[in-house]
C-alpha cells in the first residue's frame, strides 16, 4: 500500500520546490532584492494598465501581479521567471467579460488553472517545443497590433465605445474623438510613450516607465487638467480570498473560455521561460514545472479579485539584464507590489488613464522585433505565409483559433516538405558479374526502382501514380531498405500498385523490408503479396536472381545449358 501510494505521489512531489530552490536564494541576495525592486517598478503601471484593459479595473491588475507573481515564483519552473497580468492574456479576457461578466473572468482563471495543473501531472509541457518560430512570430506581432488598439480610446480621452473587435472600437473611438477632440488625453499619452521609448534606447536599464506616469501624474495633478480621466479608488489592500464569484450553474459555458486562457498561458509562460534560458548562461527551466507554477497561481488568483495571469516576457527580461539569479527576485517584486497596494493606494489612484495608455502602447511597439520578422519573411515563403495568416488571424479572430490556424498550416507546409523528400527512382542493377549482352536483356524485362524517403499519406499517391504507369517489364523489383517511414496509407497504396501490376502480368519482388515495416504491411495484407510464392528477398542482388530464374522459368529468357541440360534430364 505504502509502495503505491508512493508511485502516486512522486508526480506530484517532482513538481513542488526542492531544497535547491531554496538554497540558491541564498547565494547573491542583494543582487535578487535589487532586480525584484527594479522589476516591480517596471511591472507596476503595467498591472494597472492591463488590469484597467481587462475590464476589471486597475486594482484587479495589481491583485494578480502580487498574488500570482508570489506563487509562480515559488512553485514556477524556472529561476528568472516574472508573472502577472499581459497584454495577450487581456486581449482573451475582454470578450469573456463582455459576454460573462467579471464574474465569469475570475472563474474562467480557476478553470484554467486546474486544466494547467492537469496538462503538469500530464507532463505536457515537453511538446511546447514544437511550436513553430513563424507562429510565435505571427502570434506576438499580432499581440502587440491588439494591445496598441485597445488602447486608442484611453489615449484619446473618450469613452470606449460597445463592441468586441478592437479594429471596430478603435475606429469608434476615432470618430468619437474627431467629433469632441480631448488633446490633454493624447498629449499625456504621447508624451509617456516618447519617454517610455526614447529613454529604452538611451538608458535602457533606467524605469523611465515609472518615471513617466510620475511626470504625467503630477502634470495633471499641478495643472488640475479636468480631461486627465484618473483610475480611481483603489482599495487599501488585497480582498479576503472568496469563492462568491462562482456560478455553479454557468461552468458549462466557461469551458471553452477557460481552455483558451489554459492554452495561452502555457504557450506564452513557456515561451518566455525559453527566453529567459537564452539570456543567461546554465539556467534551465523545467516546463512541466513552470505548468505547475502558472496553475497554482492561477487557481489562487481569482480568489482575490485577479485576473487569469502568465508569465511576462517583458519582465522577466528585466529581471535578466538586472542581474537575478534566483527566485528571490521575482518574490520581491510580488512583496513590493504589496506594499504598494497597502500603502499608496491613493496616490496611484491618481494615476491618468492616459498616462497608463501610453505605457501601452509603448509595450506594444516594443513587442514587435523588426529583425525577427524581417528574417521570417526572408527564410521561406512558408515561413512568411505562416507568419503573416498568424498575425491577421490575432487581430481578426482570437488569439487561440490564431495558434491554431498557424500551426495547421505550418504542419501541413511542413508535410508538404516532406512528401516531396520521397522518391521513386529506377536503378541501375549493377551485376557486375555479367556481361553487357546479359545487362540489355535484363533492362528489357526487369525494372528495379528504389523507394527513398518517407511512403505515407502525403506522398504515397503520387507513388501510385508513378508505380502503375510502368510499362514493357516482366518483373518490378521494390528496393524497399531506404524507406524511411510507413504508414498504413503508404502500405495500403503500395499494395494497390502491386495488384494493379499483378493483374496486368507483372510480377512484383521486394528486397530489403525492414523489421519495423513489417507490421504496417501485414496488417493491410500488402506482406502476403510481397511474399507470393518467395518474392520478398534479403537483398537486391538476391532478387535480381529471382526474377531471372522467373523469366527463365516462364521461357521469356532462354534457359541456360546447365538449365537445359536438367529439364531434358527431368523429361527423360
Amino acid at each position: 500500500m505504502n509502495a503505491l501510494l508512493d508511485r502516486m505521489w512522486s508526480p506530484v512531489r517532482s513538481l513542488l520546490p526542492a531544497r535547491a530552490d531554496f538554497a540558491t536564494m541564498k547565494r547573491n541576495p542583494r543582487r535578487d532584492l535589487l532586480a525584484g525592486l527594479t522589476v516591480a517598478i517596471v511591472a507596476l503601471p503595467l498591472a494597472l494598465g492591463f488590469g484597467v484593459s481587462s475590464g476589471l479595473g486597475a486594482e484587479a491588475g495589481l491583485a494578480t501581479a502580487v498574488v500570482a507573481g508570489a506563487l509562480a515564483a515559488l512553485f514556477g519552473g524556472s529561476n528568472l521567471q516574472v508573472s502577472g497580468p499581459t497584454g495577450a492574456m487581456t486581449v482573451v479576457l475582454v470578450p469573456i467579460v463582455a459576454e460573462h461578466g467579471p464574474g465569469g473572468v475570475l472563474a474562467v482563471g480557476l478553470l484554467a488553472g486546474l486544466m494547467l495543473v492537469a496538462l503538469a501531472l500530464l507532463r505536457a509541457g515537453k511538446y511546447m517545443r514544437y511550436v513553430p518560430a513563424p507562429v510565435v512570430e505571427g502570434f506576438t506581432f499580432g499581440i502587440a497590433c491588439v494591445i496598441f488598439l485597445q488602447q486608442v480610446p484611453n489615449a484619446l480621452g473618450v469613452g470606449k465605445p460597445e463592441g468586441e473587435r478592437v479594429l471596430v472600437v478603435a475606429w469608434h473611438a476615432v470618430q468619437e474623438f474627431m467629433r469632441t477632440p480631448n488633446w490633454t488625453a493624447v498629449a499625456l499619452a504621447a508624451g509617456v510613450a516618447a519617454v517610455m521609448l526614447l529613454g529604452a534606447r538611451w538608458r535602457p536599464t533606467v524605469p523611465f516607465s515609472i518615471l513617466a506616469v510620475i511626470a504625467a501624474t503630477a502634470v495633471a495633478q499641478l495643472f488640475h487638467l479636468d480631461d486627465a480621466a484618473p483610475i480611481g479608488d483603489l482599495p487599501s489592500g488585497l480582498p479576503a480570498p472568496s469563492l462568491g464569484f462562482l456560478d455553479l450553474s454557468a461552468l458549462g459555458s466557461l469551458v471553452a473560455p477557460a481552455l483558451a486562457v489554459a492554452a495561452l498561458a502555457a504557450l506564452e509562460s513557456l515561451l518566455s521561460a525559453t527566453v529567459a534560458d537564452g539570456m543567461t548562461v546554465g539556467q534551465q527551466h523545467d516546463p512541466d514545472r513552470e505548468l505547475f507554477g502558472q496553475g497554482v497561481a492561477n487557481l489562487a488568483a481569482p480568489l482575490f479579485g485577479g485576473v487569469p495571469a502568465t508569465a511576462a516576457i517583458a519582465r522577466t527580461a528585466v529581471n535578466v539584464r538586472t542581474g537575478a539569479r534566483s527566485r528571490l527576485a521575482a518574490l520581491t517584486h510580488a512583496a513590493v507590489l504589496a506594499v504598494v497596494v497597502f500603502v499608496a493606494a491613493p496616490l496611484v489612484s491618481r494615476i491618468p488613464l492616459a498616462a497608463l495608455a501610453g505605457v501601452l502602447l509603448a509595450t506594444a511597439i516594443r513587442m514587435v522585433e523588426v529583425g525577427a520578422l524581417r528574417a521570417m519573411a526572408k527564410a521561406t515563403r512558408s515561413d512568411a505565409l505562416v507568419l503573416v495568416l498568424t498575425a491577421v488571424a490575432t487581430l481578426a479572430l482570437d488569439l487561440v483559433y490564431a495558434v491554431i490556424i498557424g500551426l495547421v498550416v505550418a504542419g501541413a507546409l511542413a508535410l508538404r516538405a516532406v512528401a516531396r523528400q520521397a522518391r521513386m527512382e529506377q536503378t541501375s542493377l549493377d551485376l557486375a558479374d555479367h556481361s553487357d549482352e546479359e545487362h540489355a536483356l535484363l533492362a528489357e524485362h526487369i525494372v528495379a526502382y528504389r523507394i527513398d524517403g518517407p511512403l505515407f499519406f502525403a506522398a504515397a499517391h503520387r507513388f501510385l501514380l508513378e508505380l502503375s504507369e510502368v510499362a514493357d517489364v516482366r518483373v518490378v523489383i521494390l528496393r524497399m531498405s531506404r524507406i524511411t517511414t510507413m504508414d498504413a496509407t503508404g502500405a495500403l497504396v503500395l499494395k494497390d500498385a502491386i495488384e494493379k501490376l499483378n493483374r496486368r502480368g507483372i510480377v512484383v519482388m521486394s528486397s530489403g523490408i525492414r523489421p519495423g515495416q513489417r507490421q504496417v504491411l501485414d496488417s493491410v495484407g500488402a506482406l502476403d503479396l510481397l511474399g507470393l510464392e518467395g518474392r520478398e528477398y534479403a537483398t537486391t542482388p538476391e532478387a535480381i536472381a529471382g526474377a531471372r530464374a522467373h523469366l527463365h522459368g516462364a521461357g521469356v529468357l532462354p534457359a541456360v545449358p546447365a538449365q537445359a541440360a536438367a529439364r531434358e534430364e527431368a523429361s527423360r
